[in-house]
């Protein structure tokens, strides 16, 4: 192994206001920001799991899934033991149900425009 995976990072216009939906999303607690509001980080300690970061990015083109002239690049899965519930709970935040889906997946994108799922087994 020649390392771990720290933190995956999420450019946005409003780092603040995309990392208050995570952090209600994933149950994550803010764990650092900067006082320009320029890069927000929730998760746990370093070395121990992945954190999730967010930093501005003011003139974001944010995914057009799944549009391939704008391709979403990579996106979240987040596992659900209800999807009823967490659908609604997911789309109070301020998330949109996008077409698609599966046998065990939906697909969303979050407020700031980037593609997600929530899965279940």
């Amino acid at each position: 192994m020649i390392g771990q995976l720290r933190t995956v990072v999420i450019d946005c216009p409003d780092p603040q206001a995309l990392a208050a939906f995570y952090a209600e999303l994933l149950g994550v607690p803010l764990v650092e920001g900067d006082s320009d509001d320029e890069w927000v980080v929730l998760g746990g300690q370093p070395g121990h799991q992945p954190r999730l970061a967010f930093q501005r990015a003011l003139n974001l083109r944010p995914p057009a899934w799944p549009d391939p002239e704008r391709p979403q690049q990579f996106h979240l899965d987040v596992t659900v033991d209800d999807i009823e519930t967490a659908e609604k709970a997911t789309l109070a935040l301020g998330a949109r149900r996008l077409p698609g889906g599966g046998a065990d997946f939906r697909v969303y994108v979050d407020p700031a425009g980037h593609p997600f799922c929530l899965c279940w087994d």
